[in-house]
């Protein structure tokens, strides 16, 4: 009985996740089904009449054109159905697939920041790759084989007992030892399906990790180090699908052992029970011949049935992104009239670790504030919170005046552009990449922010201008080239909050006038809050805040804080230090 509630528990879950319009795929397709299994039963009636005429001499032109027909009829029903249900199944198995990596692509934007680190990287990777694609090809055929297995199956035993109920004893007692080698067989994948699917997505995880770290590996020699961790995960991807392979063999032979022999033990009885007089010499035959087709669905339902438990935890794996608690994102849709933000005593904490400590500030409308202090003092984390990438344990976040999570999401984020200090470029064309925020801006408009972030010059210098694809992420792009697109970018979208997170870092000084001038294009008439090291782009803001261990030390301008004896008056004395070095 576990065995069955486990097919039928993994069929429901595997039904509700595929969505309303591919469970009603999978509900015609099972029906579908019913009738294949009809078709097949029915080869045994046509069988039985077909004998019965012969050993009775009585074979007449009806009796030829009815099995005839009844077997016609039969194959030529079986191969539509099939047709049909095989068309159903992987349609809704790829729509499936599609629509979840869409569903989990519309759900992760509503998700924390916090959840995406290089531990959740290879996860999602391998769940919208290895994950899905099981599901969209393998799934469907391993639920639906299994359970049209099943389904023949059985109503061949019934029209057995029809005929001559003590063979039909013999052919239930076979699937009864069939059922439970496969239960075993179940309950041994049951602990190797969740090994494998974290091999999975471990060695997705290595994967990514070598590749977008093949700089660092090749700077500082690391290529054995990382090949090794690389090599592990590889290892024990190989080891756990061979174990499973090798651990299902015995269980598949025995399983197919079962089936022949209950057939040779269904022959034979038959046999004697003709011998001994108690069975008709038609009925033998039929008997005989059913022995031979009874058990061919439940042969590939058995083999299938193999991968169940491995489905089953496929779906769980998919459907854990998806319960992933979002942010509440049903606020209200309103444009704030001002651009002020308040800032009123917040608390934030990530893995019970204390970043934000009762911070307070105020960022008045259409002015600059910079935030400067040491590196993990929790400058960008104090950014990602005004501008909701996470939400505060504790106080709140206010624009014009109003709490931040009462905004819903999309209208909320319509105020705020980014300029990262890590670019990332899409494989898509320049022209596209700029109008990211805007997809149907027309060129013009995409040319017109190109010149104001001072990078039109050189994308009309690529091979194809602003039509050239650039590499995944821009790496066919320098540092300074990806920043001023990323400045188009915000340019295009217009919003009155910019959000500069040391931007001009790591920027060359060949390139470092040009970004100045586009960020000074960006950021006119707008609210600007700036993640900064170099004194110049910080000594002209209405406002600097000091970041230290969660706290704000300093607060005020460049001259008040350059009276104080503080966090930064040490900054700007190194850094003015470190201009007059000479070689």
């Amino acid at each position: 009985r576990k065995g069955v509630g486990r097919l039928l528990k993994t069929l429901k879950k595997f039904m509700e996740f595929s969505g309303p319009e591919n469970k009603r795929k999978f509900h015609i397709s099972i029906v579908l089904g019913v009738l294949m299994a009809f078709c097949a039963a029915a080869k045994i009636p046509a069988i039985w009449v077909m004998v019965k005429a012969v050993v009775q001499n009585q074979v007449t032109s009806q009796t030829i054109m009815l099995v005839l027909g009844i077997m016609t009829f039969s194959i030529v029903a079986d191969i539509l159905l099939r047709a049909k249900s095989t068309m159903l199944q992987t349609e809704a198995g790829y729509d499936c697939c599609c629509q979840k990596r869409i569903e989990i692509a519309e759900h992760m934007r509503y998700l924390p920041m916090g959840y995406f680190n290089e531990n959740s990287l290879g996860y999602i990777t391998s769940v919208t790759t290895n994950t899905l694609e099981q599901m969209s090809d393998v799934a469907t055929r391993v639920v639906m084989m299994t359970l049209k297995g099943w389904l023949e199956t059985l109503l061949i035993i019934f029209f057995l007992f029809t005929f001559q109920w003590q063979i039909g004893l013999i052919a239930l007692c076979g699937i009864v030892v069939f059922y439970i080698v496969n239960h075993i067989m179940q309950v041994k994948n049951a602990h190797l399906a969740p090994v494998k699917t974290s091999a999975d997505s471990e060695l997705v995880a290595q994967v990514l990790e070598y590749i977008q770290g093949i700089a660092e590996i090749k700077a500082f020699d690391l290529a054995g180090e990382q090949s090794e961790k690389l090599n592990a995960a590889n290892e024990a991807h190989r080891k756990i699908n061979t174990e499973m392979e090798f651990g299902f063999i015995p269980y598949m032979t025995l399983q197919n052992f079962i089936t022949k022999l209950t057939g040779t033990a269904m022959a034979f009885a038959s046999i004697m029970m003709y011998l001994g007089g108690t069975m008709r010499l038609d009925i033998c035959l039929v008997m005989m011949a059913a022995s031979f087709m009874i058990y061919g669905a439940l042969e590939g339902a058995g083999s299938f049935s193999a991968l169940l438990r491995t489905i089953d935890v496929s779906v769980d794996k998919a459907q854990a992104i998806l319960d992933l608690e979002p942010m509440d994102i049903k606020g209200l849709d309103k444009t704030p009239e001002h651009m002020d933000i308040t800032v009123d005593h917040i608390d934030f904490a990530y893995d019970e670790r204390k970043i934000i400590d009762d911070v307070s500030l105020s960022i008045g409308e259409k002015q600059t504030t910079a935030i400067v202090g040491p590196s993990g003092g929790g400058k960008t984390t104090l950014c990602n919170l005004m501008s909701r990438f996470w939400d505060v344990d504790k106080g709140s976040v206010l624009l014009d005046g109003m709490d931040v999570r009462d905004y819903s999401m999309d209208s909320l984020m319509k105020n705020y552009s980014f300029v990262f200090q890590s670019v990332y470029l899409f494989k898509d064309t320049i022209a596209n990449n700029i109008r990211f925020g805007e997809p149907e801006a027309p060129m013009e408009k995409v040319i017109d922010a190109a010149k104001k972030a001072c990078c039109h010059d050189f994308i009309m210098q690529l091979p194809d201008g602003y039509e050239t694809i650039v590499g995944e992420g821009g790496a066919n792009l320098s540092g300074g080239e990806r920043q001023r697109i990323s400045i188009a970018r915000a340019i295009m979208k217009d919003a009155p909050i910019i959000v500069l997170d040391e931007a001009t870092a790591n920027v060359d000084p060949e390139n470092e006038r040009d970004l100045v001038d586009a960020i000074e294009a960006l950021t006119k008439e707008k609210t600007i809050i700036m993640i900064a090291h170099r004194l110049k782009t910080v000594r002209h803001a209405d406002q600097i805040l000091v970041v230290d261990k969660g706290r704000i030390a300093q607060r005020g301008t460049h001259e008040a804080l350059m009276q104080e004896d503080g966090i930064y008056r040490r900054f700007v004395e190194s850094r003015q230090k470190a201009v007059s070095w000479k070689l």
